[in-house]
């Protein structure tokens, strides 16, 4: 089974493909203004490395959100637009949990944060577990002193928002806080793409009707329209 993966999140763009769960081929590309123009190049340079045509693909995976309004309606629309194209699979993937993913095992808690504008992140909370990985909480859109005073054990930080917000978080928690330098985190294509894998391994499924982004929050417009 090959399984394309698709992450704009942030401002890079990431494209993983694996065959049966194992990888096969990964791009990334970090964008100077928009991921419109370069997100489906980048998809067929990811397609020819793996030396497959686009119609073999027999499943979609797309990281939902949260993360840029912009990137993630763009990666979502891609998503949809290659499985109605090609019938294959389509399933959603939370950026948080893939960023916790990709962070790879840690004895402390994992906590992934981007910065969500406004002097605030978007966050999660995980932890690893029997060699896997749990979540303990909804993924929040919160100030980072709101989130230093939900944590009270040690936990690794990780993600674009430590490079905005390490140096608070640390002085808030002091030796609880672990950094993890946002270059330490490999691109997340691959990794949506094998946890996409392993959702549709279990049945898991998005309708193409259905699937939107994960926003956390309302965007700027519909603030000004409520």
């Amino acid at each position: 089974m090959w399984i394309l993966g698709l992450d704009t999140s942030t401002w890079t763009a990431s494209i993983g493909i694996v065959r049966d769960g194992e990888p096969v081929a990964e791009r990334c590309l970090r964008a100077e203004s928009s991921h419109a123009l370069t997100l489906l190049p980048l998809v067929e340079e990811t397609l020819a490395a793996a030396r497959i045509d686009v119609s073999e693909l027999d499943g979609v995976a797309v990281a939902n959100g949260p993360g840029s309004f912009t990137g993630l309606r763009i990666a979502v629309s891609t998503a949809k637009g290659l499985a109605y194209a090609v019938g294959a699979r389509l399933v959603a993937v939370p950026t948080l949990e893939a960023m916790a993913r990709a962070a790879g095992p840690r004895p402390t808690s994992v906590c992934p944060v981007l910065d969500a504008r406004k002097g605030e992140v978007y966050a999660a909370l995980f932890r690893w577990r029997d060699g896997g990985l749990e979540r303990l909480g909804a993924e929040q859109a919160l100030s980072p002193r709101a989130l230093a005073d939900a944590i009270d054990t040690p936990c690794t930080f990780v993600g674009e928002g430590v490079d905005v917000y390490g140096d608070l978080l640390r002085e808030l928690l002091g030796e609880r806080a672990l950094l993890l330098p946002p270059g330490a985190l490999p691109p997340l294509g691959g990794t949506v793409a094998q946890m996409g894998w392993e959702r549709l391994q279990a049945g898991e499924e998005a309708s193409l009707e259905e699937l939107e982004p994960l926003y956390v929050r309302p965007s700027e417009a519909e603030c000004k329209a409520g």
